[in-house]
């Protein structure tokens, strides 16, 4: 029979076991997701590209605070932002070096011409994408695991058309397009709109996102009698544009989409930009809506600015990530992605839920203008 004088010891090592093999296992309960951000984090569009990491940062330090369980195992979630420049070649890079590093869930690309080709490379990898690129190319490919998180070029095209033709009763236009896959995408839907709603098109202009003379297309558009101007590009070169139409005595509304509807404009624009310009933004009111003004706050508290256009958007699709993790009980994106497209989840902007290309069902787009520098909603389509 074994001395009791060994029984205490044994005992001490088989408690030291237990609370080892307790301490590891805990240590494997929590299980790392990493969540991508590409964005334009230098160049003209820097503001928006940070305005955009920030909604998911928001976004994923509240979801981590909650503890979410998935699996069995306590999920935390790591931001790794990559700078896209706004550039299609640099975006495909930054894809691949989230597909190297094992990232699954990628918030952006912010550019239309960046998330075409990023896509095809992100689908090719198991990766879930979520874009706010509107060219109506991004989601045509159908890939399952793609996500348009806003309008499209379509319906805000449509809602800048029909608000032009009901509100301001124009019935001469003249188009400028930068070429790019948003800014060309956006303005060819605003032209064939317009023209269903009886519009005509005294001239189609065109630009570059690098431009910031516009003297001579402003003034082949005056000449043609113009009674507005349809932009279809970024703020860093319609701000600009708004000073030298004034400049120039081409007094009439400064036209565009969401990307118009930013506190850069103002910035940049400064006294030239007010009433005079109408742009489009996908969503509601953000401030009108359940949760939206504690989403304003929060953003200020953490960030000590106002949310841009479109932080309100990624952080409710990170969000709208997360649920439908615990929906599927799965961290598996293509698994994620088809419960993205079953199911609908409430955010701050409006309720998301998609078709099977990745398109919204069913969004609001909201016309604002300016004033005394704030964006100002004039009406919801």
């Amino acid at each position: 029979m074994p001395s009791t004088l060994h029984k205490a010891p044994l005992a001490q090592a088989a408690l030291a076991a237990l609370l080892a093999l307790h301490a590891a296992g805990a240590c494997a309960a929590e299980q790392v997701v990493k969540i991508g951000v590409s964005g334009p984090l230098s160049g003209a569009n820097a503001f928006a590209g940070k305005d955009n990491e920030n909604g998911v940062r928001l976004a994923v330090e509240e979801l981590n605070a909650q503890k979410l369980q998935v699996g069995g195992n306590t999920i935390r979630f790591e931001l790794q932002s990559e700078d896209d420049a706004g550039d299609p070649k640099q975006g495909v890079t930054v894809a691949q070096k989230f597909a190297d590093a094992k990232v699954k869930f990628v918030l952006g690309p912010y550019n239309s011409g960046v998330a075409i080709p990023a896509s095809r490379v992100y689908n090719d990898n198991g990766i879930l994408m979520s874009t706010v690129g509107t060219n109506p190319k991004i989601t045509q490919a159908g890939y399952p695991t793609v996500f348009r998180i806003v309008a499209s070029d379509t319906q805000v095209g449509g809602s800048v058309a029909a608000y032009a033709a009901k509100e301001l009763k124009v019935k001469n236009i003249g188009v400028i397009d930068d070429r790019g896959a948003f800014g060309q995408g956006v303005a060819m839907e605003f032209k064939r709109q317009a023209q269903a709603n009886g519009i005509r098109i005294a001239g189609h202009e065109y630009t570059n996102d690098k431009a910031t003379d516009f003297a001579a297309i402003l003034t082949t558009l005056k000449a043609r009698r113009v009674d507005a101007v349809f932009f279809g590009g970024y703020a860093p070169q319609a701000a600009p544009m708004a000073r030298q139409m004034k400049a120039l005595g081409l007094n009439v509304p400064l036209l565009g989409g969401d990307t118009l509807c930013s506190p850069e404009m103002a910035k940049l624009g400064g006294a030239a930009v007010g009433e005079n310009v109408r742009c489009a933004q996908a969503g509601a009111i953000v401030a009108k809506q359940p949760g939206g003004q504690a989403f304003i706050d929060a953003y200020k508290a953490r960030f000590k600015r106002d949310p841009d256009v479109y932080a309100p958007s990624f952080y409710d699709q990170t969000k709208f990530i997360a649920q439908a993790m615990k929906t599927a009980n799965s961290l598996d994106a293509a698994k994620v992605g088809a419960a993205m497209h079953a199911i609908s989840y409430q955010g701050v902007v409006g309720t998301y839920g998609y078709d099977p290309k990745g398109n919204l069902k069913k969004t609001t787009v909201t016309v604002y203008t300016f004033k005394n520098g704030a964006l100002t909603p004039l009406a919801s389509y």
